[in-house]
């Protein structure tokens, strides 16, 4: 056998299954898509453009360019994060492959709340750990009970995302105290996925696992809040011991990171963004008052996804009946051990959403 034994149990991504069978369709009615619909801020375009232009075109400093990473820091400590170390990575997800090389021994645990962003789960098993998932259903709240009776002298962490992909869930901050006070007890990391801090709807802003506990690695990027996906930005800010490792295993793997995005990255934090995310709470508004009549369905707070049952509770069934509407919605089971729900991304022009609510409604 020329593969390797730690991609037994690594299959392909569904989501990435149902952006291909949209791509072969002509004008789909796309509610999968995890990225924002707007474009790159023009001026943020421009800085970048002005950096190429410059020749600033080579290979940077493996930890990230010291005026993005002072940036970030000034960014953090005004939200009152924790942390002693910043460096920049290749987004969100080449940050968290790094700190789980870092953390991860076989046969290592690591709690993730159920429904959890795909990729956690396989990252942790290309390690040799187990991932372990707390049950949040059905009102994607975080609960002791649940959360205590996974901890086991195995456990190496807990991984917090919130705002949440796919639910949309905001975490109460009595909720991530509760979380803190066990990790506490038993001397645990929390890692905290923040990539979708900036969509925030009823609230100025959500509360944060690297304000309430000084063991927390803090990931974000530039990917959602300022449509920067395919420039591939993200950071992470943590104890100094740890990220200094994941500096020494980036050398190794990613060996630097996108040159000119890092200078367009360091106007991004300085970029209101405001507009779009009320634009973005409109929409969230649209698809919650369109589907509730029909689906049990919990209103998002926060990012830009919303995961309600289905009517029958087969996810998988359903988004084969929504296909073969030319509606493309993904099932909830890539993102949970459960497949009751869906979910749909409301990133999309008003026109498809209300196309789609009213396809998705007379499906159910």
């Amino acid at each position: 056998m020329l593969i390797s034994e730690r991609l037994a149990n690594i299959k392909p991504s569904g989501v990435r299954r149902i952006f291909d069978l949209a791509r072969q369709m002509k004008d789909p009615i796309n509610l999968s898509i995890g990225e924002p619909d707007f474009d790159i801020p023009e001026p943020l375009k421009e800085e970048g453009i002005a950096w190429i232009r410059k020749g600033f075109n080579k290979y940077t400093p493996t930890q990230g360019i010291p005026e993005l990473r002072e940036k970030i820091a000034d960014h953090l400590k005004k939200k009152g994060i924790h942390f002693e170390e910043v460096m920049v990575t290749a987004g969100v997800t080449g940050g968290l492959l790094l700190a789980s090389l870092a953390l991860i021994n076989p046969g290592d645990e690591v709690i993730i709340p159920d429904p959890f962003f795909v990729m956690y789960e396989y990252q942790i098993l290309l390690m040799g750990g187990t991932p372990v998932f707390a049950d949040t259903y059905p009102d994607f709240r975080l609960r002791e009970e649940e959360f205590a009776k996974k901890l086991t002298r195995r456990t190496k962490f807990i991984i917090i995302n919130s705002p949440n992909n796919p639910t949309g869930a905001v975490y109460p901050k009595e909720d991530l105290m509760m979380v803190v006070r066990l990790a506490r007890k038993r001397d645990l990391l929390i890692l905290s996925d923040d990539i979708y801090d900036n969509f925030v709807f009823d609230e100025p802003a959500c509360p944060c696992m690297g304000q309430l506990y000084e063991k927390t690695i803090t990931f974000g990027g530039f990917s959602k809040g300022w449509a920067m996906t395919g420039w591939r930005l993200g950071y992470v800010a943590g104890p100094r011991e740890i990220v200094q490792q994941m500096i020494t295993l980036q050398q190794y793997t990613f060996s630097s990171v996108n040159s000119f995005a890092q200078k367009a990255a360091t106007k991004a934090l300085d970029f209101n963004v405001d507009d779009y995310i009320e634009g973005y709470r409109r929409k969230r508004d649209i698809v919650y008052e369109g589907l509730k009549e029909k689906f049990n369905v919990q209103k998002p707070r926060g990012a830009f996804y919303i995961f309600p049952e289905v009517p029958g509770g087969n996810g998988e069934a359903f988004v084969e009946r929504a296909i073969q509407n030319n509606v493309f919605v993904v099932p909830g089971s890539v993102f949970s051990k459960r497949n009751t729900n869906i979910r749909i991304s409301f990133a999309a022009p008003d026109e498809k959403l209300f196309k789609g609510i009213e396809i998705l409604n007379r499906i159910a």
